[in-house]
């Protein structure tokens, strides 16, 4: 699964960049323009946005202000990251509930995408499915913090920069 994750945020990425070039070379070097591109462009950035937020939280991306939670005994930590954790889910559910009346009636009412020749929900079913995903690793993350091992919902940016830092470090002294 994380293979899959990680190859479709690197395609929607590169898909990105390829067809903005594109445009770019045909706009300015034959002076010609793409009429989808920029349409394109936004619905594979939205996509990239929907699947990259469940990837931050596989990786530990996200950042946050988690000062108090730091300052608290382990313990009663633990137990707030729980909630949070629920809270989260809670969130992700109604998201998913509200994206996908929204893409319903989308496809009911047959709205078609403005430059492209396809229907509108057929972009943006990633709403849901993007949300349902943060769903599965939030709840990898309450799974693992149930079971007493230690995970967290955001990054911690200054073990990530000590880490480099070291990194550095290391490679100075073999110079």
């Amino acid at each position: 699964m994380e293979h899959i994750e990680e190859g479709l945020i690197a395609f929607l990425l590169a898909a990105m960049t390829v067809v903005t070039f594109a445009q770019v070379v045909a706009r300015y070097v034959f002076n010609y323009s793409f009429v989808w591109a920029l349409e394109l462009t936004m619905y594979f950035f939205g996509a990239l946005i929907f699947l990259g937020i469940s990837y931050g939280v596989r990786v530990g991306a996200h950042i946050g202000v988690d000062a108090f939670v730091r300052i608290l005994p382990a313990r009663i930590a633990h137990k707030l990251t729980i909630v949070s954790t629920l809270l989260c889910i809670l969130y992700a559910a109604i998201v998913v509930y509200g994206a996908w009346v929204y893409v319903d009636k989308i496809h009911t009412i047959g709205i078609m995408a403005q430059d492209l020749p396809i229907a509108q929900w057929v972009p943006r079913i990633v709403l849901p499915l993007g949300y349902a995903l943060l769903i599965w690793r939030l709840g990898e993350v309450l799974w693992n913090l149930l079971r007493g091992g230690h995970a967290s919902l955001l990054g911690d940016e200054v073990a990530d920069a000590m880490k480099l830092l070291g990194d550095d470090d290391s490679k100075g002294d073999a110079a």
